[in-house]
């Protein structure tokens, strides 16, 4: 049982350097920029960690308005790889002085998360 256990891991964290590897250098059509944008139109969001989660978790934005995603100096690791499916963002920030910029096209409440699920939160969309 324990050799089927160290099979299975080991498969798991092979799928994850592969999806790191696969994906490095692209960022499905998302742009990431540095911060520092002065247009006052675009939604400036600044996102932390806290209690082992996105902090906040939940955001508000408007639908057709640019938006410009910030993950601060406490967002380490794989909560960089920072993903919403159903709008089509998926983008590694490296630094704090990346942004994850994107304009929401549909309304509605949408789940965002690393690339590994285990930071996860809400993104609505008015």
């Amino acid at each position: 049982m324990k050799a089927f256990t160290y099979f299975v891991l080991t498969l798991i964290i092979l799928a994850v350097v592969g999806y790191f590897i696969s994906n490095s250098g692209s960022n499905a059509g998302n742009a990431i920029n540095n911060a520092g944008n002065s247009n006052g139109d675009i939604q400036k969001i600044n996102i932390g960690f806290k209690n082992g989660n996105y902090y906040p978790n939940t955001i508000k934005v408007k639908a057709g308005q640019p938006v410009s995603i910030t993950l601060d100096e406490s967002v380490t690791g794989c909560l960089r790889s920072f993903n919403i499916r159903d709008l089509g963002v998926s983008a590694i920030s490296r630094t704090p002085d990346q942004t994850i910029d994107f304009t929401p096209t549909k309304k509605g409440t949408f789940r965002f998360a690393c690339s590994m699920g285990m930071g996860t939160g809400t993104i609505i969309v008015e």
